[in-house]
């Protein structure tokens, strides 16, 4: 329970880092925020770790996991407005 109460944690600080990087952080909540923090650290993990997710956290997988999130802001932007800011 704890781990998965630190994944929330770690994913909503990183989504938030990505929104500020993208410059959409005014354009959505912290809901959303943890949502794509999740989601990219998923994502960059299947990625970069081989097809298989990994449960230590470190600075490198909250890099990739930033990495990640940045990505999928950047694609959400580009099929919601047409261009990636």
């Amino acid at each position: 329970m704890i781990g998965i109460i630190i994944w929330l944690i770690v994913g909503g600080v990183v989504g938030w880092l990505a929104s500020i990087i993208m410059r959409t952080n005014a354009q959505q909540g912290i809901l959303l925020n943890i949502v794509v923090g999740i989601v990219g650290a998923f994502l960059a993990g299947l990625i970069v770790g081989g097809g298989s997710i990994n449960d230590n956290i470190t600075l490198e997988s909250i890099l990739w996991s930033l990495l990640g999130a940045v990505v999928l802001l950047a694609i959400v932007n580009l099929v919601r407005r047409g261009s990636v800011r």
